[in-house]
């Protein structure tokens, strides 16, 4: 009688992991770095809601083929070194099909080499530092658009709006996109539009984190420029436009993609901000309606971050980077199996290689021979709490 109840156990074991195999098997499994801590924090917990969001949309759907959707998140604090020992573990331990992020330039300049070693494909939400997913083919792409092309449409028009003859900048110098948009690529933008850069040969800085920059700004303002370039991002930006704003320096500000965010006209909602941006939350358009409208209390319930903030541009590129994995996965029969794991990593390169027409927030979507997104832009005008579109563009210089 024991003999005979102990072979039931043994069948029932076996059933039961028999069972949790074949579970495991309709799992379609991606990962994500995502900086949920540290100095972006806010951008990473936006991320990770975006990203159950996604999740659960495509699981209560039916899944992917049948197979349910997995979504493993990892948060890299935005450190270079973590992003890289997320991506090894994402790929290693997880057998994810396919990385979305990391979120910085300084993390992806450090992980996408390792993508490369490992052979997953690691696509940056947010990256738009000029060369990084070109010095790292075949396996690192960027939904975004490189800061030189933006700046490109974004001078003329600042010079246009508000006839600046000069600027001053001020960047945050532990930021490695930040560094890039202050002191290379606007310098050279505005000498081609005759713009003079007062502080050319010695750009005021600061450091991440930085909570005093009182001397910094009084540099600024007895250059008495037209206008001032903020290299950085937005967390960081909010700092000096509220002191430009106690130091009466009120003048109009241009950056980069960084200072795209709902909390930064709340700052000094007096001071015009001009930045290039993909997606912004009051975009009116019906799928980008849509998105802001489910993902928005979200943000307070499951993120915990405060009511005024919006769904961000990188929540946008996040959500567009996954479902380009669901799609390439629906349509290059890809099984999920771990027998198949390298080939379907393959597919997923070759599908994000050759992508054209994919259907994202602000028109179609493709990827250039570097990498980068070829999508549309924005060059935006906040002031007064909104941010308005000025200027259309395409990354590609033709039609998106």
């Amino acid at each position: 009688m024991r003999t005979h109840l102990f072979g039931g156990a043994i069948v029932a074991v076996t059933l039961i992991a028999g069972l949790h195999m074949a579970q495991a098997q309709n799992i379609i499994t991606l990962g994500a770095i995502v900086p949920s801590s540290g100095p972006f924090a806010e951008w990473g917990r936006s991320n990770t809601a975006t990203l159950e969001m996604l999740e659960k949309q495509i699981n209560d759907a039916g899944g992917i083929n049948g197979a349910k959707l997995k979504i493993v998140i990892l948060d890299d604090g935005a450190k270079p070194a973590q992003a890289a020992n997320d991506l090894r573990k994402l790929a290693g331990d997880d057998h994810a099909l396919a990385v979305a992020g990391p979120l910085t330039s300084s993390a992806c300049e450090v992980t996408f080499p390792v993508a490369n070693q490992m052979q997953i494909v690691s696509t940056s939400q947010a990256s738009s530092k000029p060369g990084v997913a070109k010095a790292n083919r075949p396996w690192a792409f960027r939904d975004t658009v490189d800061e030189g092309i933006l700046a490109r449409a974004s001078v003329p028009y600042f010079k246009k709006t508000f006839g600046a003859k000069s600027v001053a900048i001020i960047y945050d110098a532990k930021d490695a996109v930040s560094t890039a948009i202050a002191t290379k690529i606007m310098p050279k933008v505005f000498a081609d539009n005759g713009i003079e850069v007062l502080n050319a040969s010695a750009p005021v800085s600061f450091n991440t984190g930085d909570l005093d920059v009182s001397a910094q700004v009084t540099k600024l303002k007895s250059l008495n420029p037209d206008g001032v370039v903020i290299g950085a991002d937005y967390s960081q930006a909010i700092t000096v436009l509220r002191e430009m704003k106690r130091q009466g320096l009120d003048k109009p500000v241009i950056g980069g993609t960084p200072l795209i965010s709902s909390a930064i006209l709340a700052a000094a909602p007096e001071i015009p901000i001009i930045a290039p941006a993909t997606f912004y939350a009051t975009m009116k358009t019906p799928k980008a309606e849509k998105f802001v409208a489910t993902l928005q209390p979200l943000l307070r319930k499951t993120a915990g971050l405060p009511p005024d903030i919006e769904p961000s541009m990188y929540d946008a590129n996040i959500y567009e980077i996954v479902s380009m994995y669901i799609d390439a996965i629906k349509k290059s029969g890809i099984t999920g199996k771990a027998s198949d794991l390298e080939a379907d990593r393959t597919k997923i390169r070759d599908y994000m290689t050759n992508l054209k027409g994919f259907e994202g927030f602000s028109g179609s979507i493709g990827f250039n021979a570097d990498g980068d997104a070829s999508k549309a832009f924005f060059i935006v005008q906040g002031q007064k709490g909104a941010w308005a579109t000025k200027v259309t563009g395409c990354s590609t210089g033709g039609s998106c």
